[in-house]
């Protein structure tokens, strides 16, 4: 059963600055399911204005349990996607079932939070996408709550990170910035699972050929993103044989392009992605580093799940960045899962931590 066209919303007060609406549109091709449910849905281009940056432009959908709201408005779930791409066609408001994340919103929503899903900037929307910039994703998700807010007034100020992999990395990153970037609102919790947190390791393992098979596509996907919006980034200091080849077929998220990518992933070489020069892999350091969690100390507890079996992101890597983090003075409560890859990471808990947060429970910190 398919719904009919989205229309145009009228949102009676657009805002200015960041959260702001440039558009919004009804979604009337979700899933039955979703749409049974009553759920109040919107698809909408946003504005989030990054401190160094300036205002960009992002598109994402918000939504809202049916029925009236409990005093002090809905309680919101500001949920980060994982790794779908870097493509405009890649974002999840462009599919019907959200790439998956339906379900997702139908579980909260019954269950009484409103939900925010940004696609981060360039994905969905004309841009860049920042691929695995937790940072600017960090600003994506903060803004989604915004954007939520502002077509649905109904909506409360307290609100939950929750992200997975790339999404991960975007949820910590909104931690950290939350209490200076958006003093309105009140964030109880962040939670990151097999968070992209910090990828400078990606480096070294190039230069020795030592990438996984699933960290030479991910970092061929970083060097294009990177080179999209810095254009004395040369590709060609970081490229070599098949990759080199294959560049634009590696580049595809889109299912028609599956094929041709995933032909293109199995001929890579081990070194097809090592920098040519010191200078070259400096340059990539700094780069990862820029875009790295933490940066500074968080506003809110955190759970972070990872797998020690991660072949998309070290586990050594993220052991790091929480030492970092508790050294900052953070409460995180660590779930780090003996023989779990990146995929398979146990989020059963993730429900449980999330309510305890909004009902005011004090989190584990597993950082003493």
């Amino acid at each position: 059963m398919r719904g009919s066209d989205p229309q145009q919303m009228v949102i009676a007060d657009t805002g200015t600055g960041s959260g702001s609406i440039v558009s919004a549109e009804t979604m009337p091709n979700l899933p039955i399911q979703v749409r049974l449910s009553g759920v109040n849905a919107a698809r909408v281009v946003y504005r989030s204005v990054q401190p160094g940056v300036g205002e960009r432009e992002v598109s994402g959908t918000v939504f809202t349990p049916s029925g009236e709201a409990p005093e002090g408005g809905w309680p919101v779930i500001s949920y980060a996607h994982g790794t779908t791409g870097i493509e405009q066609a890649c974002a999840p408001s462009r599919s019907a079932s959200l790439l998956g994340a339906s379900a997702l919103v139908q579980g909260y929503t019954t269950a009484g939070f409103a939900v925010a899903i940004t696609d981060y900037e360039g994905l969905g929307h004309p841009g860049n996408h920042a691929y695995l910039d937790n940072i600017t994703a960090g600003y994506d998700v903060i803004d989604a709550v915004r954007a939520l807010r502002t077509v649905f007034p109904d909506v409360g100020t307290q609100w939950a990170a929750f992200g997975g992999s790339q999404g991960g990395g975007a949820a910590w990153a909104a931690n950290e910035l939350a209490d200076s970037y958006a003093p309105e609102l009140d964030l109880v919790g962040a939670v990151a699972l097999a968070p992209g947190a910090n990828m400078v390791g990606l480096v070294d393992k190039a230069i020795a050929g030592t990438l996984t098979d699933d960290q030479g596509p991910l970092l061929q996907w970083v060097l294009e993103s990177l080179a999209r919006r810095d254009p004395a980034l040369n590709l060609d200091d970081y490229r070599s044989g098949d990759a080199a080849q294959d560049w634009a077929a590696l580049t595809g998220c889109t299912p028609d392009k599956a094929g041709a990518r995933e032909d293109a992933v199995h001929r890579l070489g081990d070194k097809d992605f090592a920098p040519k020069s010191d200078a070259a892999a400096d340059a990539l350091r700094r780069a990862l580093a820029a875009m790295a969690v933490p940066q500074g100390p968080a506003s809110a507890p955190m759970l972070v799940a990872y797998g020690d079996a991660d072949t998309y992101i070290d586990a050594a890597w993220t052991d790091a960045a929480l030492e970092q983090a508790c050294g900052y003075g953070d409460i995180i409560t660590i779930d780090r899962q003996a023989g779990r890859g990146h995929g398979d990471v146990n989020g059963d808990a993730v429900n449980q931590w999330i309510g305890d947060r909004f009902a005011g429970v004090p989190a584990q910190n597993d950082c003493t």
